[in-house]
């Protein structure tokens, strides 16, 4: 009598069966999203205005212009991440695992030889140092999948009861307004508590109920405000509030509208890739000369003279 298949393991070789459709000539990524029997399997892709209007080589100030294969996943669900799993064909980025923890992922796969991989070498680093710290400190169990040997191996779980701190969490509230931009101006105004870099988002649910999405940047999930991390390199702990919006929405099902999303400053240029991504073509500013660092300010200028965003100035002194 054969055993019933493993859905991480399924869910696995569904990653590793699209990998090599990815279109990034070197490092070929895959992941897979499932639970309760639904899923869903993406590569890291370029947008397709990104890939027609800049080009595969094209950076979007100092990101890449592809979108992660993680985010792509969480990006497009049609069912919640909160409380799914994620197989992945590589280790996942410090980027990501801040992603991965805001979604609600609660077990994330890893195929072993993605640990073999002359990149995952190359980045071993950030992901023992960060992207493993950033997991465990969400409470997000972490195995390896041996696929020729149906095995899983635990490489990490959360003590038995473990609940991650959140001083700060995205709000995702019901809304009785209208999908407009007066909603979305209203929206912005009603927040008391405001971070420097801080958005707001329309969306809606499968019924057609319009939500409100309120976040600021803020530590990955599972560290505060109090316990700060910041590293000289390429990563830090912190997720900016674009990111963690796109990741709310994938958190409970909803769809972001993507003419209405507003943002105190210009998102970073990893955070303009992934909205690119969503398929997000304007964004409200509060402050079309603020940015986190100075390239967001080149990222917006490619993105506009390439019309793939339109960045359009809101300020919450602009009259309802």
């Amino acid at each position: 009598m054969n055993n019933p298949p493993i859905p991480s393991i399924t869910a696995m070789n569904q990653a590793v069966d699209i990998v090599l459709s990815s279109r990034h000539p070197e490092n070929k990524v895959a992941a897979t999203v499932f639970k309760d029997g639904n899923s869903l399997s993406k590569t890291n892709d370029w947008p397709p205005a990104i890939l027609e209007k800049l080009g595969q080589d094209a950076r979007v100030g100092d990101s890449s212009g592809t979108v992660h294969a993680e985010v792509n996943c969480l990006t497009h669900l049609t069912f919640p991440s909160e409380g799914g799993s994620l197989a992945i064909t590589d280790p996942c980025c410090p980027n990501c695992a801040k992603c991965i923890a805001e979604a609600g992922i609660t077990s994330v796969y890893i195929d072993h030889k993605g640990f073999e991989k002359d990149f995952a070498v190359r980045r071993g680093d950030e992901f023992q140092d960060m992207s493993l710290r950033i997991l465990a400190h969400a409470g997000v169990s972490l195995y390896e999948v041996i696929r020729k040997e149906n095995k899983i191996r635990l490489l990490y779980e959360p003590p038995n009861g473990y609940i991650p701190p959140e001083d700060n969490p995205i709000e995702i509230r019901p809304c009785r307004g209208t999908l407009s931009d007066d909603t979305l101006l209203q929206t912005a105004k009603l927040v008391k508590v405001k971070h420097e870099r801080w958005g707001c988002a329309l969306a809606t649910d499968s019924h057609g109920k319009l939500w409100t999405l309120v976040a600021s940047a803020h530590p990955a999930i599972g560290h505060t405000q109090d316990d700060f991390y910041k590293t000289d390199g390429k990563y830090d702990f912190i997720l900016e509030p674009m990111n963690r919006i796109l990741m709310g929405a994938a958190r409970k099902g909803l769809k972001i509208s993507q003419n209405h999303i507003w943002c105190s400053v210009l998102p970073s240029p990893r955070e303009m890739v992934n909205l690119v991504g969503y398929g997000v073509r304007k964004i409200y500013i509060g402050d079309l000369n603020a940015a986190k660092k100075p390239a967001s300010l080149s990222s917006k200028e490619t993105l506009e003279a390439n019309q793939i965003i339109t960045f359009e100035e809101m300020s919450l002194s602009t009259p309802a």
